[in-house]
């Protein structure tokens, strides 16, 4: 195991928990309720932990039933596996890559590298302490890339929280070698402005590229200065990753993007991006950028061109992630109100707001549009203590012209979902645990749901990653889809 600190500390950009906590309530209070990105500086809810690698199969739900505290549920169609319990539930989990026979587990913290050759019994090869929120991950080849968004001290493992405001503090990229999966070697870092929340890696031929989305400048902040009205292009040579560097940074709102409020009231004030999926097979990406969606050129990589942009000023807080259907017609976008940390999935707040927004690909070449369908959110109700919105997922690939995904809602589980008719989405499978707490608002549940190589793999807040298995006649073709590498912000061509 390699051990590269051994320190735990907070965010140090602007807004401590106490902050947060009660920034959430006023949100959810309040109409269309602007987001606190991702929950950052709010401690993980504990609950119960598992004390083995095992996951105890639960019962389907009843129709409007909200299960125990700590209950596992699921439909029929899904088999829970294995669960791995984070090594230090008091840290969040985040987003999750894969590579041959191993996932690769961001966290606030670090990372953890696992081996699940057997989706059954997954097994802890190295964990690479590394504090910098959120920890966004991909891999390619010998490489990792790792995403810092917490101010710090210097570029190194050993750093600590640091304020923005002092012009001495880094935020940006770290590059590892992991060719020796028990020992991941720290080679490099590229600073970007205003850090990176998350990363994207658009694959190429000599050179990687990273889009690096980050957001929230202030004028106090030397390496975040106002307008931050694009994203940061890092160039990583394949043959020399030590001499990545940022080699551009295009301006994607020229006119400023979404005002915010007041002009929209409860709608995020767009000043960067939080999360790009690029699909590389149609040199297209689309971007998740705070008050606005977008759709983009990138067949000069350093050089994305905005083809469409769409606002949804009614129901959308913060534009966060994005994810193309296998024939690159459709889009879903996800909207995370309440910043993550909030409780979303009630009947209170409705089934519009903090879901899914499905979009079609209309026309063609620069002509093409984003055409609004309809909304997708879990059609289970969670409690007032759990904190719930969409989140991370992946595309099912079954192929044959049908769009199924599975999707992480924080407590509300995993939502295994078809959108082939973009107007009727409709839940098919579901997996989700009780409230962590039953007193007060928790934060856990799953940050990323991806489907790898025949199982569905979650990185659970608090309680560690989690493998599925789901046995479906409209995804039984996924199984035959086989991959070599699996970064989810870089979509493959499946079939």
């Amino acid at each position: 195991m390699t051990s590269l600190h051994n320190r735990r500390v907070r965010n140090g950009r602007v807004g401590a928990a106490v902050a947060a906590a009660g920034l959430l309530a006023t949100l959810l209070a309040a109409g269309p309720a602007a987001a606190t990105p991702d929950p950052g500086d709010l401690a993980p809810g504990f609950g119960n932990q598992q004390s083995s690698a095992g996951l105890t199969a639960g019962r389907e739900l009843a129709a409007g039933e909200i299960p125990g505290q700590d209950e596992i549920v699921h439909s029929a169609n899904i088999k829970p596996l294995a669960n791995i319990p984070s090594a230090d539930p008091a840290v969040i989990n985040s987003d999750i890559a894969f590579q041959g026979r191993y996932a690769y587990a961001g966290g606030y913290n670090g990372f953890t590298i696992y081996d699940i050759a057997n989706p059954k019994a997954p097994k802890t090869v190295s964990q690479v302490l590394c504090p910098g929120g959120q920890n966004d991950i991909s891999v390619l080849g010998d490489l990792l890339f790792l995403s810092t968004d917490s101010s710090r001290s210097d570029d190194s493992c050993n750093s600590v929280s640091q304020p923005a405001t002092e012009k001495s503090s880094w935020e940006g990229i770290k590059i590892f070698d992991i060719k020796d999966k028990k020992n991941p070697k720290y080679i490099k870092s590229v600073e970007t402005a205003c850090g990176s929340h998350t990363h994207t890696l658009v694959p190429g031929g000599r050179d990687i590229y990273l889009y690096v989305a980050s957001y929230s400048p202030n004028d106090a902040f030397p390496d975040c200065k106002p307008p931050h009205d694009g994203i940061s292009v890092v160039k990583v040579p394949k043959k020399a990753p030590t001499q990545a560097a940022v080699v551009a940074f295009p301006i994607l709102f020229p006119d400023g993007g979404n005002p915010g409020a007041p002009t929209n009231p409860g709608v995020s004030k767009t000043t960067g991006c939080h999360d790009i999926t690029v699909l590389p097979s149609k040199n297209l990406a689309a971007g998740a950028c705070m008050g606005d969606g977008i759709l983009f050129d990138i067949s000069k990589p350093e050089q994305p061109r905005v083809i469409d942009r769409v606002q949804d000023n009614v129901n959308f807080a913060f534009w966060h992630s994005a994810t193309f259907n296998e024939q690159a017609n459709k889009v879903v976008f996800t909207d995370e109100l309440g910043g993550g940390g909030g409780a979303t999935c009630n009947e209170a707040t409705g089934p519009n707001r903090g879901a899914d927004g499905i979009y079609d690909i209309t026309g063609s070449g620069d002509q093409r549009k984003l055409a609004f369908r309809s909304y997708y959110k879990i059609p289970r109700h969670q409690a007032d203590t759990e904190n719930c919105v969409a989140h991370n997922g992946s595309l099912i690939p079954v192929g044959g012209g049908r769009d199924i995904m599975v999707q992480a809602w924080y407590q509300g589980g995993i939502s295994v979902w078809e959108f082939t008719d973009s107007s009727r989405p409709k839940e098919i499978a579901y997996f989700e645990r009780g409230p962590l707490t039953t007193d007060r608002l928790g934060l856990g549940g799953s940050w990323s749901a991806y489907y790898y190589n025949g199982h569905i793999y979650s990185n659970d807040i608090a309680k560690g990653l989690d493998v599925l298995r789901l046995d479906d006649w409209r995804t039984e073709s996924a199984k035959w889809v086989w991959m070599d590498r699996l970064n989810v912000q870089s979509q493959p061509e499946y079939h």
